[in-house]
């Protein structure tokens, strides 16, 4: 199952690094891919939960846009 986000604030590798640790330590997640240019974020993994995924990005500073 994969998860899809365009979120905002995304400049750096400091940035796609907070997100990916941020996202991974989420239950179900297996991978998290983040693309700096488009600020898309693919989340992989068994029964996501979206909400949960959108609240983290939230609360490290990436809000979908």
């Amino acid at each position: 199952m994969e998860e899809h986000f365009k979120v905002k604030n995304v400049k750096c590798g400091g940035c796609v690094a907070a997100i990916e640790t941020g996202l991974e330590g989420l239950p179900g997640v297996q991978s998290v891919k983040v693309v700096i240019e488009s600020g898309q974020v693919t989340v992989t993994g068994e029964q996501l939960d979206r909400g949960a995924l959108a609240a983290k990005l939230d609360e490290l500073g990436y809000p979908e846009a």
